[in-house]
């Protein structure tokens, strides 16, 4: 294949979202940011001559006769990862591991590469933030000092394409993709251009060789993923690495994920020695839990296939002067917890719309499970009244509009780790199944689960 190029055109890219538009605009039109509009320039795709010779390097074959087995994940060792991603990497996949500065993913890459570098993969580390000797420290305090481990600082793309010719690895990582930089592209490091065009290149890589990227990538201050929105589109995996800097644990999201499910959960903490997989995370999100406090109940979620139990808390304050009652959350959706004040409002007489509320999800954990409606419920009347609920209840199930409680999905497997852990009495919809091990105690809507618990008339 040849390729003649005419001429180029002058182009204003969206640095948030990617968008272009003709000329300079005040804000984007397709994800209204404003002043995020930059010149770049492209070639102009209706010059660009293409002559092909030869016969095509691919031919079509009947979908029978493709290996099935050739889209099988490689485990990266860590237990963790491993069930976000579905048992591991796949073979010609590109992996986005987005998260905050400082709250593990180089820590996170590193200690999969080690691991994957120990049971017979070739892997290289494209260090283009750090030296090789800071990349080298690391590695001994995470135990990834593996011999089929190799490690460079470059920040070129002709240079990093030459040492993946030169290495033939299994498995390559980026660190990160917005400082990795074509010579011959406008703009500077992390700008559209650079990040989209590079991330092309790491990809058709990918696709040719069946070599395994991992592109480590920053997220910007309001939470999205830095750079054109045209990357996630690009790649076939995208990990959110999250959780606070100023406290050990951390959560592993899949946000887009060609391979498996993005209802998975990876839990790990930060330790000294790296990051640790947390196999019972139920036990870690409720160790330090004081069931006698008001507005505090325990609830069975599913990440996934995979049970959790998290403690639902909520505090009800009077609002001072005339501000407006505040509403602040963390770890749950404000605008279900807006519905749910509500319907308690409204079904339960239950009257906080003049007071500030605050509920949060213990632990970090970011809950979207409609199944915490019920526990979420009662830790705001417990609040509100200041009567603490029986230290062993669960509560599980979706209310409605009517105030009805409604069974949530794979009720069976949430009550099961709740009985592990010792809980003995579930507040549950009607229609829940019995599950040994833990008293079921059903209930028609919020007013039955109320006077249940003692905090309604």
């Amino acid at each position: 294949m040849t390729r003649t190029r005419v001429r180029t055109r002058v182009v204003f890219a969206c640095t948030k979202c990617g968008a272009q538009a003709p000329k300079w605009l005040g804000r984007c039109v397709e994800c209204g940011a404003w002043s995020t509009l930059v010149e770049e320039t492209f070639n102009d795709p209706s010059s660009v001559v293409l002559r092909v010779a030869g016969a095509p390097e691919d031919q079509p074959i009947p979908l029978a006769q493709v290996d099935p087995n050739a889209g099988a994940g490689r485990p990266s060792g860590v237990v963790e990862l491993d069930r976000v991603l579905g048992g591991g990497f796949v073979r010609g996949s590109v992996t986005l591991l987005a998260g905050e500065p400082g709250i593990g993913k180089s820590t996170l890459a590193l200690q999969a590469l080690g691991r994957m570098a120990e049971s017979g993969y070739r892997c290289l580390l494209v260090s283009a933030e750090e030296s090789k000797e800071q990349v080298r420290l690391r590695a001994d305090r995470v135990d990834a000092l593996a011999s089929n481990l190799l490690v460079v600082s470059e920040t070129s793309l002709p240079n990093v394409l030459a040492h993946i010719d030169d290495v033939a690895p299994d498995v390559l990582v980026i660190d990160s993709i917005q400082t990795i930089v074509d010579p011959e592209l406008p703009g500077g490091a992390g700008s559209v251009a650079q990040v989209r065009e590079c991330a092309q290149s790491f990809a058709r890589v990918a696709k040719k060789t069946g070599l395994i990227v991992i592109l480590v990538g920053h997220v910007t201050k309001d939470g999205s993923i830095a750079g054109p929105r045209s990357l996630e589109h690009l790649v076939d995996t995208v990990l959110a690495f999250e959780g606070d800097r100023h406290h050990a644990l951390r959560m592993l999201y899949p946000l887009k994920h060609r391979y498996g499910s993005t209802n998975e959960l990876g839990v790990f903490e930060m330790r000294d020695g790296g990051l640790e997989d947390v196999p019972d995370p139920s036990a870690l999100f409720l160790a330090d839990r004081r069931a006698e406090l008001t507005g505090s109940i325990v609830t069975p979620i599913l990440e996934g296939g995979r049970p959790l139990l998290v403690e639902v808390q909520a505090l009800v304050v009077p609002t001072q002067g005339d501000a407006p009652p505040r509403r602040t959350t963390q770890g749950i959706d404000s605008g279900r917890l807006a519905l749910l004040q509500a319907v308690l409002d409204r079904r339960g007489d239950i009257r906080i719309g003049f007071a500030d509320v605050y509920a949060s999800v213990a632990g970090g954990v970011r809950v979207v499970d409609p199944g915490i409606d019920l526990a979420l419920t009662l830790a705001l009347a417990s609040a509100h009244m200041g009567c603490s609920l029986p230290p062993d209840f669960v509560a599980v199930g979706e209310i409605g509009l009517g105030g009805e409680v409604r069974l949530a999905s794979q009720h069976p497997r949430r009550l099961a780790e709740a009985a592990r852990l010792g809980f003995r009495h579930a507040i549950v919809p009607m229609s829940a199944p019995a599950v040994e091990g833990i008293e079921s105690i059903p209930v028609r809507g919020i007013a039955e689960a109320l006077s249940i618990t003692g905090m309604y008339n």
